[in-house]
């Protein structure tokens, strides 16, 4: 693991020197645009609409447009920013974990204690353990101001970043009423019930990309044509008789279904 930003996390007068490393990683199979008629790769060029040259990423600013006009906004005044060198994060609040709403959860990072000693890491992981909260922390990264909240994972301390309030959208549409019966009610508790056990994160696999990496691989070995068919069997068919699905039936079936695969 490399480190992407290096500082330390100050709470009063206690500062811990950290590394912070990215906590996940993408397993999407990188694919990359072709012309279709000769395999050709697709390149984007950086290409100026006034003089029609192409630009270096070196001279190029940043503009905002309000719709009326534009301002360009160089780059030395970016990196002049006050919080584009702050190395500092910083602790706000320690507020009850189930006050963070999931909606606003975002990228997480691993903090690994720098320098020679690790006392006072210990000490922030040992105090967000006995409080049974998390930290409010805002900090800077990539020149960005950014809000996140510290906990414990394991031994670890993790920084998980949060978004903005003003980030999240309110829902712009209507739910129409309906009447859900007692009986409705209890058969889906007991699909519920039914369905009920500890998360196994390993359980779940990403099938669209393991029948993507199967294609890929079929195609390196066999060339570019391939029997689809014969690699990952038939399609199943939909049902598209559009009938109304009767929603107590469902669940019953459902239910049902559910115990036996337990049982088997």
């Amino acid at each position: 693991m490399r480190a992407i930003w290096s500082g330390e996390v100050s709470f009063g007068l206690v500062s811990v020197p950290v590394k912070l490393y990215s906590a996940t990683t993408s397993h999407d199979v990188t694919l990359h645009q072709v012309h279709d008629a000769d395999g050709g790769r697709i390149r984007y060029q950086r290409r100026c609409e006034v003089c029609d040259e192409v630009i270096d990423y070196k001279n190029i600013d940043r503009a905002y447009d309000d719709g009326e006009k534009s301002v360009i906004i160089t780059k030395d005044e970016l990196s002049e920013l006050p919080a584009d060198e702050s190395k500092e994060i910083a602790v706000e609040q320690f507020v009850p974990a189930e006050q963070i709403d999931s909606m606003v959860l975002d990228k997480s990072y691993y903090l690994q204690p720098a320098g020679k000693s690790a006392k006072a890491y210990v000490l922030l992981r040992r105090t967000l353990r006995d409080a049974e909260r998390v930290a409010v922390v805002t900090f800077t990264l990539r020149s960005k101001t950014r809000l996140g909240v510290l906990r414990v994972r394991d031994d670890v301390i993790v920084l998980q970043g949060l978004r903005w309030a003003d980030e999240l959208r309110e829902p712009d549409f209507d739910i129409p009423s309906s009447r859900v019966s007692a009986k409705e009610r209890q058969m889906a508790e007991s699909l519920v019930e039914a369905y009920s056990e500890d998360f196994d994160p390993e359980r779940f696999t990403d099938e669209y990309q393991q029948q993507l990496q199967t294609l890929i691989e079929e195609k390196l070995e066999s060339g570019e044509e391939i029997d689809t068919e014969a690699t990952f069997g038939e399609p199943e068919d939909e049902d598209d008789s559009g009938d109304v699905v009767d929603l107590m039936e469902a669940l019953k079936k459902s239910v049902d279904a559910r115990r036996k695969r337990r049982a088997a």
